[in-house]
């Protein structure tokens, strides 16, 4: 059993609302030392596979076909052994 951790980003080149918001809301409580923040999402599943090698490649088919929109979203993946 491996569990595959999944981070989706917008890509640098496109806008993040939500993340712009968050920074005005933290700059309005004062906290002005952060100059940039982005959201993303946290996936994470657990893969049943043979090899930490065919976890990754379906995990790798997952993100691509579902997961994340490559034209506005970028991401990482971890997969681990549980």
């Amino acid at each position: 059993m491996f569990v595959a951790k999944i981070n989706v980003t917008l890509k640098e080149s496109v806008l993040d609302p939500q993340g712009q918001t968050v920074l005005r809301t933290l700059h309005d409580q004062g906290k002005t030392s952060i100059s940039d923040l982005r959201v993303g999402k946290y996936i994470e599943m657990k893969i049943s596979a043979g090899s930490q090698a065919e976890a990754e490649t379906s995990a790798k088919e997952i993100c691509e076909s579902l997961l994340v929109n490559q034209v506005i979203e970028t991401y990482r993946l971890v997969v681990e052994k549980v």
